[in-house]
């Protein structure tokens, strides 16, 4: 009976203290993994290195010299040599390790094991990037980053990027506009691509540049931020009369250029090779950010009175797209489905879109038109991703590179606040004026007077 009550008495603490890892580990894995389960992998690591390295292949046969100097002091079995490892520098997701690989090896050696690595170490996830010839970087992620997002504090923002997600390797993803100018973003319904924008709306607006939406949905999506906007339509027949306003800015903006550098005034536009980056800044035309959200409905026809307007509609994206760069006009597109499908241009204007943005679709058609022509591999992946995760999308570029990424929850009010506290940052476009938004009066419900009471009288 004695030993008994003495295990209850010692059971006890035990299976509260695991139920309590295992629900930290669940509900709160940063905390987990600072505690416990990062001292654990260390341990791992340190302890199984080279074994483990052996294991995966990335050894090598010693040099003559290393085998006649263990010989020469002791008897131990010439073993193969693994990469040399640099110091373990933890991080409030995981670890980084740098490694020097030795003669014959090369970083695609590394990647091949990273899968190997993951269940050597107990950890979730490893990415392996080259730092220079011969060095690369292991980035050990303790858990799932994607599952509750958290953006590092630390992120490389600056004029015309915004930090917009997290990656999968717990780094941020930037939307670096001066690298990528223009971008195509498809996402069915409830997929987080409007929470994509509204991230990248609000990083913009604390900037000096000019914001311009086209919403063909009645405005729903972009007319709350009214306050920063220079310029906004809300249906096709807007979009007809804003978009040859952007194209005359943009010729306009070319001819800066051509009188700063001396350039012909009869030069065509395709071969200038300069920007208006070259210019002083005292006569740099301030950057423009078009947001085209449901770009289908741009192409969408009922009368053939519609078909021309469509036809140049596309014609003028087409143009902002192929030389919008230069004259510092960017272009985000965004859609529920692109493809040839919708009409005479469309696959022409996808190619102008560099980067690329996939969250959940309703079809592998939809995945092959916004990743297939530049990462092909990478649209499985977009084809997985579950309904319960909105915001989780894959992201590529023209350089083949592609990874997961995840936008954190940004509320509509907030967002919208943010637009108004930016307001007066909205540049002066005498071209873009007649299409400046109204903005909506803030309606603020006033207290009731209070009811003071009357002195008591005789």
């Amino acid at each position: 009976m004695t030993d008994l009550t003495t295990l209850l008495e010692v059971g006890g603490p035990l299976a509260a203290l695991g139920g309590g890892t295992a629900y930290t580990r669940a509900k709160y894995p940063a905390v987990y993994w600072s505690a416990i389960g990062g001292p654990i992998s260390t341990a791992r690591l340190l302890s199984s290195y080279s074994s483990v390295m052996e294991a995966c292949g990335l050894t090598v046969a010693p040099s003559r010299l290393r085998v006649l100097a263990v010989k020469a002091t002791t008897r131990r079995e010439v073993r193969p040599v693994p990469p040399r490892r640099g110091i373990i520098r933890p991080t409030s997701t995981g670890m980084q390790i740098r490694l020097r690989l030795a003669p014959g090896q090369e970083p695609a050696d590394v990647a091949a094991s990273a899968e190997r690595l993951r269940h050597a170490w107990g950890v979730h996830a490893v990415y392996v990037t080259t730092v220079k010839p011969g060095v690369v970087e292991l980035r050990l992620v303790g858990y799932d980053v994607l599952r509750r997002v958290r953006m590092p504090r630390k992120a490389d923002s600056g004029f015309l990027k915004v930090p917009v997600a997290l990656r999968e390797d717990a780094t941020p993803f930037v939307r670096d506009y001066r690298t990528v100018p223009h971008q195509l973003t498809l996402g069915a319904t409830l997929s987080g691509k409007s929470m994509y924008l509204r991230h990248l709306v609000a990083g913009l607006a604390r900037q000096p540049v000019a914001l311009v939406g086209i919403d063909c949905k009645r405005g729903v999506e972009l007319a709350p931020f009214a306050a920063r906007l220079s310029a906004l339509a809300t249906d096709p027949d807007e979009a007809a009369e804003l978009l040859p306003a952007l194209v005359k800015e943009m010729e306009e903006r070319y001819d800066l250029i051509k009188a700063r550098q001396g350039i012909a005034p009869d030069t065509p536009d395709e071969e200038i090779t300069s920007d208006i980056w070259g210019l002083p800044e005292s006569e740099r035309p301030t950057p423009v950010v078009l947001f085209v959200d449901e770009v289908a409905e741009l192409f969408l026809t009922a009368t053939r009175k519609d078909e021309e307007r469509r036809d140049e509609m596309v014609t003028q994206l087409i143009r902002l797209a192929q030389l919008g760069r230069a004259a510092g006009i960017y272009l985000e597109v965004c859609g529920q489905r692109f493809g040839a499908e919708l009409g005479k241009g469309a696959t022409m204007l996808r190619a102008q879109l560099t980067g690329r943005v996939c969250h959940r679709v309703n079809d592998e058609a939809s995945a092959k038109m916004a990743l297939g022509d530049i990462a092909p591999e990478a649209v499985s992946a977009a084809c997985a991703i579950a309904p319960e995760l909105p915001g989780l999308a894959v992201a590529g570029d023209t350089s083949g590179g592609w990874s997961r990424i995840r936008t954190p929850y940004l509320s509509l009010g907030d967002a919208a606040e943010i637009c108004r506290e930016s307001a007066h940052l909205v540049p002066d476009l005498p071209a873009l004026k007649p299409f400046r938004p109204a903005i909506p009066v803030r309606h603020v419900e006033t207290p009731a007077p209070a009811v003071l009471p009357h002195p008591a009288t005789d």
